[in-house]
């Protein structure tokens, strides 16, 4: 999954703590990349009890992970698309070069 904002792809991670953190925005989850994270406006969801942005989002729930309150993801058409523009072409030709196909 690449950074919501700017595309970004993780890369295979060094030993430690990942630089990349999670959110959500829209009642999705997303991933924030070291250099977006530094912005100040995310535009990530809140928690209505606490205001904080330490959102997790999964199995159609909403979690703060401040406050620890719990509510249902709605659904919608706001929620960020699920691939990178151009990700199907890449993973095709690294699986050509992988299984040695010509194109």
């Amino acid at each position: 999954m690449p950074c919501f904002s700017c595309g970004a792809r993780q890369t295979d991670p060094v030993r430690g703590a990942s630089p990349w953190t999670r959110g959500v925005r829209h009642q999705a989850q997303v991933l924030i990349c070291p250099d977006c994270r530094r912005m100040h406006d995310l535009d990530l969801d809140t928690c209505s009890s606490c205001s904080s942005a330490a959102l997790i989002c999964r199995l159609g729930e909403v979690e703060c992970r401040s406050c620890g309150a719990v509510w249902l993801a709605r659904g919608g058409d706001e929620q960020p698309p699920s691939c990178a523009p151009g990700l199907a072409d890449e993973v095709e030709a690294a699986l050509a070069r992988v299984l040695r196909r010509v194109p």
